[in-house]
């Protein structure tokens, strides 16, 4: 039988370059012809510059808490790391995410080889991992629940919200569902694999590229470890994914108040609608870090919600100012620290002197699992 031809290197490279384009193409028709179609810009710079020295400092330590609020998820999924490492892996692989088209899964990678320098095996980096990206979409898809709720209550659900959070629901009904089946036992977690591994060899086969195996078994020791993991975590990793979107939302909720939307014209229950709604939406990583997606999104559902166009835009500009670029300078310092790191601690290493590992910890590449990949691209970075 002959051997099916690889895919060439160049349509690799063909296919970033499309993403590339398609995410330039996205953010210049929102910032160059949608925008400027909804508020006068020259308008959205003199609010922002007129805000005070309080108000830039107040919403800047917002924004600083919510850079240090998913520390605390990495903390609680993975047993050992420390703050100061979290903060590392963290803010690293946001900058990738918010500046490279599918940084995102680039930057699992990062997060692989950071934490493997740090003495953590494969196996709990995948566990950590997955766990963090299951709980961010367990909150993600359930936040448009809540807001639905709370708006039904105020008599302003909108159809939009209404649609989303029955989205919201089905996902979070079918996660749940499936989350639970893999826990159940191991006879169900080995099913689940396997079905798991059918789906993507037959998807993989689309591609010529050879079927995958040992899902059935690698699911059952996914299941025993995170069964392990959740007795002693569950409640902090509850709390800190709950805490970190939370504190994205004060930081939207802060800027809007500061460049003048009040709470009359769009209540905090309003704009927890439009948040939900939007980082629902944006999940799907169009762009980078949802650049143009998510300033349109959410400038459209606030200016519905009753916001002055202007000040909405104003506000929206601030708000990912400081969540989108903000961390982008502080992940490249981040990043070269610990590529210096790296090279003095192999210069120390040597054969009698090896790398030192955490009590526990194995070996094992950084290169991470298909299923890690995945996770992901909707764990961190948010």
């Amino acid at each position: 039988m002959e051997d099916k031809p690889a895919r060439p290197p160049a349509t690799g490279r063909a296919r970033a370059v499309l993403r590339g384009a398609l995410s330039l193409a996205v953010v210049l028709a929102v910032f160059v012809g949608v925008l400027p179609r909804i508020a006068d810009l020259g308008e959205v710079w003199a609010t922002v510059g007129a805000m005070t020295g309080l108000e830039l400092a107040t919403v800047g330590a917002a924004a600083a808490w919510n850079l240090c609020s998913y520390w605390l998820v990495q903390v609680s999924a993975l047993p050992g790391l420390r703050v100061g490492q979290a903060a590392v892996v963290t803010q690293s692989s946001t900058a990738l995410a918010n500046t490279v088209p599918a940084g995102a899964a680039v930057g699992v990678g990062v997060v692989y080889a950071m934490y493997a320098s740090w003495g953590f095996s494969r196996s709990s980096i995948t566990l950590s991992l997955l766990l963090s990206g299951i709980w961010n979409n367990f909150v993600k898809v359930g936040m448009p629940v809540i807001a639905l709720a709370l708006l039904a209550l105020q008599g302003d659900a909108t159809a939009a919200l209404v649609a989303a959070s029955l989205a919201g629901v089905g996902a979070l009904v079918v996660t749940l569902v499936g989350f639970g089946l893999l826990l159940r036992s191991d006879g169900l977690a080995r099913a689940v694999g396997s079905a798991a591994q059918r789906v993507a060899s037959a998807g993989l086969a689309l591609v010529r590229r050879g079927p995958v195996s040992g899902w059935g078994e690698a699911t059952v020791r996914f299941r025993s470890d995170t069964i392990g993991l959740l007795r002693r975590r569950a409640a902090a990793l509850t709390v800190a994914t709950v805490v970190s979107h939370l504190s994205l939302y004060l930081v939207l909720v802060v800027a809007l108040r500061h460049v003048g939307v009040s709470e009359d014209e769009v209540g905090a229950v309003e704009v927890l609608g439009a948040f939900a709604f939007v980082r629902l939406v944006s999940a799907l990583p169009v762009t980078p870090g949802g650049i143009g997606v998510v300033e349109l999104g959410l400038t459209a559902a606030l200016v519905v919600a009753g916001g002055d166009e202007e000040l909405v835009v104003a506000g929206v500009l601030v708000y990912r100012a400081l969540t989108y670029l903000f961390p982008i300078p502080f992940g490249a310092l981040a990043y070269l620290w610990w590529r210096r790191y790296a090279r003095v601690r192999d210069r120390g290493a040597g054969p009698d002197r090896p790398a030192a590992r955490r009590p526990g910890s194995g070996g094992g590449t950084a290169t991470p699992p298909r299923a890690a990949r995945s996770a992901g691209r909707c764990a961190p970075p948010r």
